[in-house]
């Protein structure tokens, strides 16, 4: 009779083989598989809701003579091509399951990288993930609020007696990059917070950047944002309060830190303050 196969201990410090490595991510992309295409086939069924729910910030015109009259307040909704209507509710489908499956593969992608970290790693990680998805869930709801006052201003550049075309496809691709640009603005604190954590960089450091750092912000803003100022300021502000905040905790980190240890502020090759006064005997 054959024995049964013992499965092999595993490595405390989670070492193994690169075939066992590529074995282990196939079967974690599996994994996330598993809960993204079932997703996707639900999303399938309320794809319309989903679409409309996206499309929700156009003013649309009912007629095109409508269009015509109001001079550039409102829009034509469409889609153009045979396939597009199939096309755009797969690529919607796709998104929403993405965004349903996110606690899968994002634990599947943890539970991967997990064993080759440090246990200080490892709680840096997870302050990461505790923290920036709210982070980016203020960010994503921001973006949304932006598209409806955003939309008309550009709308309203448009020529006298000319009618808007917006496609479907048009709304869900800026609606992903605004959701994302602003999601991934919004981690700019925790970044930071961390390298200060790490000691790679002083809360003093921080503080002395706040010049360039509100103009690279509000740079990044007009550039990420349409033209109007209202999602400009929308996004610069939340994110300077931010910048000034992780600011804050730095200095006081710092502060913390060098009370604990009073050489930390020392360099590598700087000798720290030797007391050389004789001992009583």
């Amino acid at each position: 009779m054959l024995k049964s196969a013992r499965k092999k201990p595993k490595d405390p410090e989670g070492r193994m083989p690169l075939v066992e490595h590529l074995r282990e991510l196939r079967n974690r992309l599996v994994k996330a598989l598993l809960a993204i295409v079932p997703l996707m086939i639900v999303a399938l069924f309320f794809a319309k809701d989903i679409i409309a729910f996206i499309s929700e910030p156009v003013p649309q015109c009912k007629t095109e003579l409508e269009a015509a009259a109001r001079q550039g307040r409102c829009a034509v909704l469409s889609q153009m091509g045979l396939t597009s209507p199939f096309t755009t509710f797969v690529k919607v489908s796709l998104i929403a399951a993405l965004v349903g499956a996110a606690p899968v593969w994002l634990y599947q992608m943890w539970a991967f990288l997990a064993p080759g970290l440090h246990a200080k790693e490892k709680k840096y990680a997870l302050s990461t993930v505790v923290f920036g998805t709210p982070l980016f869930l203020t960010g994503a709801y921001l973006a949304y609020w932006v598209l409806p006052h955003a939309v008309p201003v550009l709308l309203s550049f448009s020529i006298d007696g000319s009618t808007n075309y917006i496609t479907v496809d048009d709304m869900i691709d800026i609606s992903v990059k605004l959701v994302l640009a602003f999601g991934f603005a919004f981690q700019l604190p925790l970044v930071l917070i961390l390298l200060n954590r790490g000691g790679v960089l002083s809360g003093e450091r921080m503080l002395g950047w706040w010049r360039g750092m509100v103009m690279g912000i509000a740079i990044f803003a007009a550039m990420v944002t349409p033209t109007d100022p209202v999602s400009m300021l929308a996004l610069a502000g939340p994110i300077t309060a931010l910048y000034f905040g992780a600011t804050g905790f730095a200095l006081l980190n710092d502060r913390r830190r060098a009370k604990r240890n009073p050489d930390a502020h020392l360099s590598d090759d700087e000798a720290s303050d030797l007391d050389l006064t004789p001992a009583p005997v």
